[in-house]
C-alpha cells in the first residue's frame, strides 16, 4: 500500500489538482500537519477520516526530528495496511514539511511506499495574484527571507516565508530592487493582501512573500511589437479623425 503525499495548493479548496481530489476520495486516513491545511482537506473529505499530527513550532532540530519519527511510526503501520495521504499546502516537494516525513520513513520505515501528488505552489500562485509574467527566457530563484533577510544576486527572486517585510525591503532597495509583497495568496484563512507597501505587512506572518525585481531591468518579448503597433495605429486614427473632424 502506500502513502501519498498531495499538494492541497495555495489554500483555495477549489485549486487542488484533479488527481489529488481522487487520492483523498480514495485513501483511508488523510494526514495533516496544521490548522490551515486541515481546514483545506475538510472541504474534501469527512473530519472522521482526519488525523492530526503535532510537530512543535521551534528551531530545536532534536525535537523536530523525535516528532517527525513519532509520525513516521503513526502513519506506517497505516499505510502498510492500506492507502493513506499526507497533506501539505502548496507542492510537496517545494518548501514543504513532507521532505521531513518522507526522508525519516525512508530511514526507519522503508518497505512504506511514497508517491508524490503535485499541487500549485506559491511561486506560481504569486504570479498571478501579483500580476507577475515571468516571460521565457527570464531566470527565476527562490530564496527563504525570514528575519529580515534579503538575498541578492538574480535579477528576479521570489522570497518565501517572508517574516520581517520593512526590513527586507530596505535591504532590497538598497541594493536595487523593487518589491512587492503578497500574504495568504488564495486562502480562505485570513486575510489576502498585495501591496508595495512594506509596512502593510509588517506584522510577522508566515504566510507572506515577496517578489524582487532588478530596478531598470529590460526584457525584450516577441509580442512586444504588438503594443507598438496598437500605438501606431491608435494616432493614425486619431490623426485621420482630428482631419475629418477640421472639415
Amino acid at each position: 500500500m502506500t502513502l501519498y503525499g498531495v499538494g492541497l495548493g495555495p489554500g483555495d479548496p477549489d485549486l487542488i489538482s484533479v488527481r489529488g481530489r481522487e487520492i483523498l476520495d480514495g485513501v483511508d486516513v488523510v494526514y495533516s500537519p496544521g490548522r490551515l491545511s486541515r481546514a483545506v482537506a475538510t472541504e474534501h473529505v469527512p473530519e472522521s477520516r482526519i488525523g492530526d499530527l503535532d510537530f512543535p513550532m521551534t528551531s530545536d532540530e532534536e525535537r523536530l526530528r523525535e516528532a517527525w519519527k513519532e509520525a513516521a511510526a503513526e502513519i506506517a503501520p497505516e499505510a502498510r495496511a492500506g492507502d493513506v495521504a499526507f497533506v501539505t499546502l502548496g507542492d510537496p516537494n517545494v518548501y514543504s514539511t513532507f521532505g521531513h516525513l518522507s526522508r525519516t520513513l525512508d530511514a526507519f520505515h522503508p518497505d512504506v511506499d511514497v508517491e508524490i501528488v503535485p499541487g500549485i505552489s506559491a511561486m506560481t500562485a504569486f504570479a498571478t495574484a501579483l500580476d507577475v509574467e515571468i516571460e521565457a527566457g527570464a531566470g527565476l530563484a527562490l530564496r527563504e527571507a525570514a528575519g529580515g533577510r534579503a538575498p541578492t544576486g538574480p535579477d528576479r527572486m521570489v522570497l518565501f516565508k517572508v517574516t520581517d517585510a520593512p526590513e527586507t525591503a530596505r535591504k532590497l532597495d538598497r541594493a536595487g530592487y523593487d518589491v512587492r509583497f503578497g500574504r495568504r495568496l488564495f486562502m480562505e484563512a485570513g486575510e489576502t493582501v498585495v501591496t508595495g507597501d512594506a509596512e502593510t505587512v509588517a506584522d510577522r506572518d508566515y504566510y507572506t512573500l515577496a517578489y524582487a525585481e532588478r530596478r531598470g531591468l529590460e526584457t525584450s518579448r516577441a509580442t512586444d511589437e504588438f503594443a507598438a503597433d496598437a500605438d501606431a495605429n491608435g494616432r493614425v486614427s486619431a490623426t485621420a479623425d482630428a482631419e475629418v473632424g477640421d472639415d
